[in-house]
Parts: C-alpha cells; structure tokens; sequence
C-alpha cells in the first residue's frame, strides 16, 4: 500500500487560478494523494471553482474558516490532513505530474531525510528556470532560498508545531519553518529537475513588501533562531582561525625552504 501525501492548498483571492491548481494537482502520476482547500475568508468566488473538484474527485477536500493569514491557513489544513506526507501548495502555482511520486521513492528509501524539494520554472510577469540548487545550511541563515512547494514527513510538522502563525508581517513563514528543520536531525534532498511552476505577479505577497516591513519579519526570525545563529558564527571564526594557523604555517615553511637552498 502507497503512504498519502496531502497536498495542502490555502486560499485567498485565487479564483482565477485555482483550476489550474488543482488540475496540476488531478494530473499526478501518483494516486494516493489527498488535497486539502482552505479558503481563509477569501472575498471572491473561489468556492464555486474548488466544489466543482469536490465533485470530481472525492481526493479533494474544502474547508472555509475566517480569514488568519497564510500560516493559519496551513496550519488549518495540516489538523485535517491524514497523510504521511504533506505537500504545502500555493493556489496560484502547479505541481509537476511526477514530483509526489519521485519526493516519495527518495523519504521511502532514506530514513534521514525529511524534504524534498527541487527547481521551478516561473511562468506570468517572469519566465525561466529558478535553479535552487543543493542545501546550504549557511545560505539558508542568510535568506530563505527554497519554495513551499516541497515534500515533508507529516511528523515533522507535527513535532514543530507547523507554520509561525506570530509573524510581524506574513511572508517568511516558509524560511522560519526550514530554521526550525535545521534544529533536528533532518537533513533535505534536492532534485536536480523542474517540481513545479511559480506564478510570478505584481500581486504577490512578498512584492507588496516594504523595506521596512522585511527587516520585522527577518529580525523576528533570527531572534526566535537565535541559537542557530550563534553556532554558525562561532563555527565560522574556529574555521577562520585555523585557516589562518595553516596559512602561516605554509608561509614559514616556504621561507625556510627558501633559506635553505641560499
């Protein structure tokens, strides 16, 4: 019998591109999936376009709940999911027809791993390929540099307590979710291939930030990881130091070498 993932699919305002979404969705080559809409309070029609899915295909689930942001939205679909896996989706974007089905050959077979993620094509206002490349534990300090849009053990949302739902400001949510994998003994997997498309539009959340608006939420973060923090930096000087032991060990001996042969 094939573990469930449950693809869970927050939505607000998506209308428009939820069909699409969802028939990415419908698309997999793997069956035993179950997708979880919740619409956060959302103003439009969205409703009338996720009960035709329901119709469909009894794999798709609705749920409406007042509006708590993206964090709550998720965290709303993940207390309903019954998978082993969970596979957060924006409705605005589309899973590739093969991903679920390679994420699950990949946390089937290594015990370790608790993401798969991959690389994007972007489609809208942006076209080409975001190469996101293997993981970087020190790149991921810095900034987020890995989508939602990955395949995660069920019990690690449980054991964190899924998405942040205190954030200054909604949008980083993602990024404090993977600092808070980097505290386990988890490790992530990247697919060198394209897992899914970005819709890129002047109506995302993150374009609509401010400047200001960032700095809360990144300095909000980095304090609540603090830890994490403190040991890369600490880390970073111990290399430094020996790194500047060897160098001048190497330099002495050169000069040696070279008195020697005067």
């Amino acid at each position: 019998m094939h573990p469930k993932v449950s693809i869970i699919i927050p939505c607000y305002n998506s209308e428009r591109t939820l069909n699409e979404t969802l028939q990415s969705v419908f698309d997999q080559d793997y069956e035993a999936w179950e997708a979880i809409m919740v619409n956060d309070g959302s103003p439009d029609n969205l409703e009338a376009v996720a009960l035709e899915w329901v119709e469909k295909d009894d794999r798709f689930k609705y749920y409406k709940k007042t509006n708590g942001g993206l964090g709550s939205a998720r965290n709303y679909g993940l207390k309903k999911a019954s998978g082993t896996y969970v596979l957060p989706l924006d409705s605005d974007n589309m899973v590739r027809p093969e991903f679920v089905n390679m994420a699950i050959d990949v946390l089937d077979s290594q015990n370790q791993i608790g993401v798969v993620y991959g690389n994007a094509m972007y489609f809208g206002e942006k076209t080409g390929i975001w190469n996101v490349g293997a993981f970087d534990h020190y790149k991921m300090l810095n900034h987020n540099f890995i989508d939602a849009c990955a395949v995660v053990r069920k019990s690690l949302f449980d054991s964190i307590g899924g998405y942040e739902e205190n954030l200054p400001h909604q949008g980083h949510e993602d990024w404090d979710f993977w600092l808070c994998i980097m505290k386990t003994d988890f490790e992530f997997m990247y697919l060198n291939k394209i897992t899914f498309d970005y819709r890129v539009s002047g109506s995302s959340m993150i374009r609509s930030f401010s400047d200001n608006m960032a700095l809360e939420n990144i300095n909000y973060i980095k304090q609540k990881h603090s830890e994490l923090y403190i040991h890369a930096y600490q880390k970073v000087y111990l290399e430094n130091k020996y790194l500047k032991r060897e160098l001048s060990t190497s330099v002495i001996r050169k000069v040696f070498k070279k008195l020697k042969s005067l």
